[in-house]
């Protein structure tokens, strides 16, 4: 299957792209996604070895940072079954999950951040699901959205 492109979003202040380069073995757990839709996309069509722009979504400005690797395809969300945890869903069992995650690894941290403002006003961007339907947490991106938003952030 030839590699795909994904846009995963975060808030810099929740879990920013330098806490990702941070982690132990710069790897994290995809967690808290609560929406159906970008739910399926974690289950069902993110691979290893997809890549990843990430995104600091709340941010000033919001913009792509970086780029990072899907290691593990997607599994059901432990933190789901987690009374403790800020992402427990009541409904949710191991035999029935509704939550799934994904793990991803750092890959680089942009020159430039490519800001949600240059990627609107950018006219090759202009179809892209993050100006079309900028609410949604994990997105498709195109191959030539993947090479275009590199080149523009100073990555390879």
């Amino acid at each position: 299957m030839p590699r795909r492109y994904w846009l995963l979003k975060s808030e810099p202040d929740v879990f920013s792209i330098d806490d990702l380069k941070k982690a132990p073995s710069q790897r994290t757990v995809w967690e808290g996604v609560r929406n159906y839709q970008a739910r399926n996309l974690l289950r069902d069509e993110l691979q290893k070895g997809d890549g990843v722009l990430y995104y600091h979504s709340n941010a000033k400005p919001s913009a792509v940072v970086g780029t990072a690797t899907v290691v593990r395809t997607g599994y059901p969300d432990p933190a789901q079954f987690d009374k403790k945890s800020d992402y427990h869903d009541a409904a949710a069992t191991e035999e029935n999950p509704r939550w799934y995650v994904v793990d991803i690894a750092f890959e680089s941290i942009f020159k430039h951040p490519v800001s949600l403002e240059t990627i609107k006003e950018t006219r090759a961007l202009s179809e892209m699901v993050l100006v079309k339907r900028s609410r949604l947490s994990v997105q498709p991106v195109t191959e030539a959205e993947w090479k275009l938003i590199l080149r523009l952030g100073g990555g390879s």
